[in-house]
């Protein structure tokens, strides 16, 4: 039986599944993009990333497709690849998991695997929606922020920083001073906090503003800020 064996012997293409396997790759992965676009949450242009979901499906189907037939054209890919230096940044964990489910998906067609592929894919979709909608990871990734504020000299009676500290202590569930600066008159202090919800947030600044005049207040969430 071994005498038979070749490691250049390619078992025969089928030109019509590989067609299939294409079709469904094409679907899924405009699926795949729709889906990250509107339930993505990186802060980078999320349509750029969407439009290299078909190539790399695609792609990937074709190759598996190929080197499958022959254990030579296998472990040439291995060593074509490990030449190969892909520079191209990825900035948010987010993106690294799209492009993982976009491999997933030419790895399962171009290995025939048609319907645990799709049914796991559309449970990893489901899956991300529900989290995506999960209200309490909706609020703490959108109201942990930096609050920044700034008393010119005038206002600067005695206690402020107290009072600035104690407004914060009702409306937001967690204070953490980063920064206090002063100088030129001017007193800066910069705050991390958390705010139950968007109602509370506007509370905090409405009473910022009416307890301390003429204060300049300014916010930026967490993931916004270089370091963070």
């Amino acid at each position: 039986m071994l005498e038979n064996f070749s490691i250049d012997q390619a078992l025969p293409l089928s030109i019509s599944a590989l067609l299939v396997n294409l079709l469904l790759g094409a679907i899924s992965s405009y699926v795949l993009s729709q889906h990250y676009v509107r339930f993505g949450k990186t802060n980078s242009n999320r349509t750029e990333l969407a439009n290299v979901f078909p190539i790399l499906i695609l792609t990937t189907v074709l190759i598996i497709t190929v080197v499958k037939s022959s254990l030579a054209l296998s472990l040439g890919l291995v060593g074509a690849l490990s030449i190969v230096r892909f520079r191209t940044p990825i900035k948010e964990p987010e993106e690294l998991g799209y492009l993982l489910i976009a491999i997933a998906l030419g790895l399962g067609f171009g290995a025939d695997q048609r319907l645990p592929t799709l049914i796991a894919a559309a449970a990893i979709m489901g899956i991300l929606i529900v989290l995506r909608n999960a209200p309490g990871l909706r609020k703490s990734a959108k109201h942990n922020l930096y609050l920044n504020v700034e008393v010119p000299q005038a206002q600067q009676q005695d206690g402020v920083l107290e009072k600035i500290h104690g407004i914060l202590s009702t409306y937001t569930r967690l204070i953490d001073m980063r920064r206090v600066d002063q100088r030129d008159g001017l007193l800066q202090a910069t705050y991390f906090i958390n705010c139950q919800d968007s109602k509370a947030l506007i509370g905090l600044m409405d009473t910022l503003q009416a307890t301390v005049p003429n204060i300049a207040i300014s916010c930026i969430e967490q993931k916004g800020v270089l370091g963070s």
